[in-house]
């Protein structure tokens, strides 16, 4: 310790080093820090603007014809057990989700006979998904659409998969909703997933 102490007192151009390499480590700490509070500062504003879309008359007759357009308003989601409202759009394209959940536009409309598969953040924008790890079957699920509301309740503890694994959003003959999410949190090394079934029957032909 001693001999580096008199290194860097006699080499100056290492002392700048040591400490433009310690802003550096300083500046990428905030960064990492900060950007989950930005993002979710930014799901934050948009959810205002997101929820009045989804109670537009527009947005009624789009869902109706089918034509509700990526990153537009689709359902709200709620999940009493972990605290979860948020509007959720269609797509689920990395611009789609910065509303923190998205639609997975192949599969079924929200409240209608089908696997209705979601996508949601786990620690960023806004993190909806943030805690489904600690939904177990019996809890309910609610989405509510622009034509009417339903409640699915999950069926089985939350599972892994692998990000490739796409089986978990295929087609179901029977009324299905399907939530997705990256595990670990802040990883995306598989997908956690929540599978639930309608309560009552469907709440629309859409």
């Amino acid at each position: 310790m001693a001999s580096l102490t008199s290194y860097l007192r006699t080499h100056r151009w290492a002392r700048s080093g040591l400490s433009g390499l310690a802003g550096c480590f300083l500046l990428a700490a905030v960064g990492l820090l900060g950007y989950p509070i930005f993002t979710n500062l930014y799901q934050s504003h948009v959810e205002g603007r997101l929820g009045d879309e989804l109670a537009s008359p527009d947005t009624r007759q789009a869902y109706l014809q089918h034509r509700v357009g990526i990153g537009q308003s689709l359902t709200r989601l709620r999940i009493p057990k972990i605290g979860t409202n948020v509007v959720v759009v269609e797509g689920t394209t990395e611009s789609a989700l910065r509303a923190g959940a998205g639609h997975y536009p192949e599969t079924a409309l929200p409240c209608t006979t089908g696997n209705v598969s979601i996508a949601g953040h786990r620690t960023t924008y806004g993190k909806p998904f943030a805690n489904v790890d600690r939904l177990r079957p019996g809890d309910p699920i609610t989405l509510q659409t622009p034509v009417g509301s339903c409640t699915y309740t999950v069926s089985q503890p939350p599972f892994e998969v692998a990000p490739t694994d796409l089986s978990v959003v295929a087609p179901t003959r029977t009324p299905t909703l399907t939530l997705t999410s990256c595990t670990p949190k802040g990883l995306a090394v598989n997908r956690i997933v929540v599978k639930a079934v309608m309560t009552g029957a469907p709440a629309t032909s859409a």
